[in-house]
This record gives structure tokens, sequence and C-alpha cells, in this order.
């Protein structure tokens, strides 16, 4: 092992990570960012959940150039109401699948002036009954809004997850109920986002950064690239 490689905990027989692998998994991408938040710019609950239902198949940053030109003139659910869809489909049209987006949008701004007088709930029940708000919408402002420790199952989460070995499973519900079985209470709240933003920067999917990833050590995939520490062995 190489002096600068880190030092993991015990192993276990099988590909998925050990309680305290888990721990020391968390703990140094907390080291690395203690603050962990999301990469979509939001000013209010209402905001961060539009740019949520924008981010479906999109990346943070083409929401984020559409939100600072839609924000600045409407804000909130009975702002996108009086500006009508076709005045929203043209703020968001750089954005995919905008069509069918933008009708969400008006449909779920209608349901929160209607009942709950404009305020996002924070009820998952309430938030998946909104169009265009899914389990994993939900559980981004339940964890991002509300300080709730929910993990939203993206692609980066669903491929990090199983390549680590940190929770594998078939389909996303079964990578997030594992997520929520494994992951430590005092690391639950800031999970979902070490774990995106390590499979974005990182543990990309086509060619991960491995050599710079610090929980190589800990973690059971087989195709690293190369020059990396794999489960306590230097693969040259």
């Amino acid at each position: 092992m190489s002096r600068d490689a880190p030092t993991s905990p015990a192993r276990r027989r099988g590909p998925t990570l050990t309680r305290a692998e888990v721990r020391e998994l968390f703990a140094r991408l907390r080291e690395l960012d203690p603050e962990p938040t999301t990469e979509l710019e939001y000013s209010s609950p209402f905001e961060l959940l539009i740019a949520v239902i924008l981010s479906a198949q999109a990346t943070d940053v083409g929401v984020n150039k559409a939100t600072r030109r839609l924000y600045p003139v409407a804000n909130t659910p009975q702002a996108i109401l009086d500006l009508g869809e076709d005045a929203l489909r043209q703020y968001i049209a750089t954005i995919g699948l905008f069509n069918a987006k933008a009708k969400n949008v008006i449909a779920a701004c209608r349901i929160l002036v209607e009942r709950h007088g404009g305020e996002v709930p924070r009820d998952r029940t309430a938030l998946e009954a909104l169009p265009g708000v899914g389990r994993k919408t939900a559980n981004v402002v339940l964890n991002t809004v509300f300080g709730e420790g929910a993990i939203a199952v993206d692609t980066h989460i669903f491929r990090v997850s199983n390549r680590t070995g940190l929770a594998p499973g078939k389909d996303v519900r079964a990578v997030e109920d594992r997520l929520m079985r494994v992951v430590p209470e005092d690391f639950l709240l800031g999970a979902h986002h070490w774990l995106i933003l390590h499979g974005r920067y990182t543990c990309k999917a086509r060619k991960p950064d491995c050599p710079a990833c610090v929980i190589r050590d800990l973690c059971w995939y087989k195709a690293k690239t190369p020059g990396t520490i794999e489960r306590g062995i230097v693969d040259a």
C-alpha cells in the first residue's frame, strides 16, 4: 500500500461495505465538503421545487440558466400562473421536455395556490400529488428545504451505491431503501448531496476518476481506472 493511501477498516468477504466502512466512507466525504448542498440555485422552497421539476433529464447548469431568467419575473405560484403557460415555455425552452414541464409547473402552481395557500407542503403525499413531482423530487425538497434525512436516488447515487458496494440494488427504490438502512444517522442529512457530487465529479459513468477518489480503497468496483488503490492493493 502506498504511504498516502487511506487506511480502510477491516473488510468483509462480499462486495458490500461493512458498517465501519460505511461510516469511514461518509467521514471522508464530509471532510472534503462539511456542508454539502444542491447545485440548483434557489432562494425559497418554491424556487427549489420548480428547479427540481425542471431538472428531470436536464443538467443543473442548464436549469440554473433558465431560472436566472424566470425567477426575477415570476418566483411564486401565483406569479407563474399570471405569467401563463405560453410565456413560461419561452423562459424554459432551453431545457429538455420543456413543453411537458411547462404544463406540469402550471398545474402544480394551481394546486399550491388552491390547496396550500401558495406554500410548498412539508408532507410527502402532498408533494407527490403535484404534477411533475415524483418520489425523487419530493425527497430533494424534504431533504434540502425541510432538513429531513431523505435520499433522492438519481443516476449518480444509483451508480455510486452499486459500484462501491455501499447499497447495491436493482432499481432506485431498492437502493434508496438500503441507503436508509445503512447510512449512519449523523450522516443522513448530507448523504444525498455527498453521493450526488461524488458521482457527478469523481465516480463518473464512463471513466471514473479513481486516482483522485478518497474512498477508492473502500470501493468494490472491479474496473477501477489505473493507478488506484484497489481494496488495499496498489494497481500501478
